[in-house]
């Protein structure tokens, strides 16, 4: 999979967005610009063509007509106009105006004025030039003193000026606009970047701070500003609880890894001590055959610390996925395990007594019920003294169901109660090779409750007896773990 930079993604995020809006800003400061120059070209036209009608003056001849004066016309080089009366009598014209001015700008489309006073603006090209121009229609008066207010006279003014200077001063405008907006953008990706790189410090520091960690050294001290930082202190807190975990979970393998080698190791010696011992004189049939008994006494111990290893693994492991529990009779479950084990309770001198509701079901599965039952009932055997009783009580709690098995014997002391289901406890009063326990059964009780979503408690006193309390939940209220 291709790797890609969060940081640079959001730079060039920013900019793209800052782009898209400088192009904005430029597209409408070029419609700005055009209608506020064009708009104050079109009153510049219209105060020359008003000029030009000033210097419309009386003929002096008999029919009172008019004529354009030019002592009073200062027309720019480039500019050009026309100036007819009614009849259409050119009275002046610029010397660079070719043709008529209304057959020139007829062929462009000219738009008629509204009357005396009002005017309209064409395009047109003069000379390979844009030009705009404006007709003006004015009205002089010949002789207002005489003939009862004088002769009226109207003119037609054409007048134009090219508009290469207008776009010239709408394109600098624009361009100013244009060339501002990416030097902020410039400056905003530089800035950007030396703002990012600093704010992410404290992630690239916090990343160190990880890296460091191996599984020959947990020591994991995230940096404060990642610590203060609120998007960052969620992530420091997961990392920290992660490595946490992580570093008990590798205590706690190495620890099993030597307490089962140490168990096997214990076991190999006392077979090959055993066989030594047999091999170092003759003895007869009866001790070869004591020795052969006490030898394959150590191989079924170390057969069954085997058999209960793979046993807590395969329920470790089944915890990892989530599924529905067969749905079982705990209460008839518990009378096949006490069936089973009423012999080594007869043995004991102990007795075994159930109380509580036939039909609860509990959402665990019937083989591991059995396996949880046979652990704990065996503990409580190995522990109670001769002609005690050992209690088992069901009853239903909400959505749970509780389980208590109570028993009088020499109990556990109560700083070895938190470690009471580690693997190979050396506080499990059980592992010893008296009771031939091998430390496991407690450790896979706890493993068995955890698959299902229950949970297990001992409370104990010593030389009192001991209380176990079995949490599990009602058949069918809970998806549980298998």
């Amino acid at each position: 999979m291709k790797s890609y930079s969060i940081t640079r993604r959001l730079i060039t995020t920013v900019l793209v967005i800052e782009l898209v809006s400088a192009l904005c800003v430029a597209a409408v400061a070029w419609i700005y610009e055009r209608h506020a120059h064009f708009h104050a070209f079109d009153v510049l036209l219209l105060g020359r063509a008003d000029s030009m009608l000033g210097a419309v003056q009386d003929a002096e001849d008999a029919n009172d007509n008019v004529m354009l004066d030019g002592t009073e016309t200062n027309v720019p080089p480039d500019d050009v106009y026309e100036v007819a009366d009614a009849s259409g009598r050119i009275l002046g014209r610029s010397s660079n105006w070719q043709g008529s001015a209304a057959s020139v700008l007829k062929e462009r489309g000219p738009r008629e004025p509204h009357g005396p006073g009002h005017e309209s603006f064409y395009e047109t090209e003069i000379q390979g030039r844009a030009y705009r121009v404006i007709r003006l229609q004015g009205l002089r008066i010949v002789d207002p003193g005489d003939r009862g207010g004088g002769v009226r006279r109207y003119v037609t003014i054409y007048y134009g000026s090219s508009v290469k200077r207008v776009w010239g001063a709408v394109i600098r405008s624009v361009s100013f606009y244009a060339i501002s907006s990416l030097l902020v953008l410039a400056c905003t990706g530089i800035l950007m970047t030396w703002l990012l790189k600093r704010g992410l410090a404290p992630l690239h520091q916090l990343a160190a701070s990880a890296s460091r960690v191996s599984v020959t050294s947990w020591s994991f001290n995230p940096p404060q500003e990642a610590r203060k930082a609120r998007e960052l202190a969620p992530l420091v807190a997961a990392l920290e609880v992660l490595l946490g975990g992580l570093q008990l979970s590798f205590e706690q393998q190495r620890r099993f890894v030597g307490d089962a080698a140490h168990e096997l190791k214990t076991s190999v010696a006392v077979v090959k001590s055993s066989l030594q011992l047999l091999s170092m004189k003759e003895r007869s049939a009866k001790g070869y055959q004591a020795g052969l008994e006490r030898c394959l006494t150590d191989c079924e111990r170390m057969e069954s610390i085997v058999a209960q290893m793979l046993t807590l693994a395969r329920l470790e492991e089944e915890i990892k996925s989530e599924t529905a529990a067969t749905p079982t009779e705990i209460f008839r479950c518990l009378e096949d395990v006490v069936l089973e084990l009423q012999a080594i309770a007869e043995m004991k001198g102990v007795s075994i007594q159930t109380h509580g509701e036939p039909s609860l079901m509990a959402s665990i599965e019937a083989e591991q019920f059995k396996l949880l039952c046979t652990n704990l009932l065996m503990n409580a055997l190995q522990h109670s003294p001769a002609e005690s009783v050992i209690a088992v009580e069901f009853k239903r709690e909400g959505s749970k169901i509780e389980m208590t098995i109570r028993d009088r014997g020499e109990g556990i002391a109560a700083e070895d109660i938190p470690y009471i289901f580690d693997r190979f406890s050396r506080s499990d009063l059980s592992r010893n090779r008296k009771t031939g326990g091998t430390g496991l059964g407690l450790a896979i009780c706890k493993a068995s409750v955890d698959r299902v979503g229950g949970t297990i408690a001992i409370l104990s006193e010593v030389n009192a007896g001991t209380t176990v309390v079995v949490q599990l939940p009602v058949a069918n209220s809970v998806t549980v773990r298998a």
